[in-house]
């Protein structure tokens, strides 16, 4: 693999460091073109991404859900707050512990999502189309392997 850059790191940290850029590059230009497409529907994606894992993984905690979307406390607090004020999602008092709550999403919610998301299962469909189903299985492996291994 030839590199550009006048500076080496020796051959293996190289090819690694140009495959984690590939791999950034590939993701920022999805997600870009997700995110467009969420946003079409007055979704950000943050928004979206709280819709979906109710939608598919039913009632759950700020933190469960801060988990499963990989955001901070915070933003997600925010994101919730915001879905709550319009109308997108609900909650009520956790049963084993007072202070905290479970969200679930409403019937408006429910309706966003399943009128965008079958279009977005589609999107990522046409996104690999370019690989054989041997490859998407492949590479699902590999990226898996190296997430385990850090």
């Amino acid at each position: 693999m030839k590199m550009h850059a006048t500076k080496s790191y020796g051959e293996r940290a190289d090819k690694c460091m140009s495959t984690w850029i590939q791999l950034l590059r590939t993701y920022n230009k999805i997600r870009a073109k997700e995110s467009s497409y969420i946003q079409s529907f007055g979704l950000t994606m943050n928004q979206f991404q709280v819709l979906e894992v109710l939608y598919h993984r039913g009632n759950l905690s700020v933190g469960e859900i801060t988990k499963l979307t990989m955001g901070t406390h915070g933003n997600t607090t925010v994101v919730v707050k915001n879905l709550k004020r319009d109308g997108w999602i609900d909650s009520s008092t956790h049963e084993k512990d007072k202070r905290s709550s479970i969200l679930c999403i409403t019937q408006k919610g429910k309706d966003i999502i399943e009128s965008l998301f079958p279009d977005h299962a589609k999107n990522f469909q046409n996104y690999f189309e370019v690989l054989s189903d041997d490859e998407v299985d492949t590479l699902f492996s590999l990226l898996r392997k190296l997430k385990k291994a850090q």
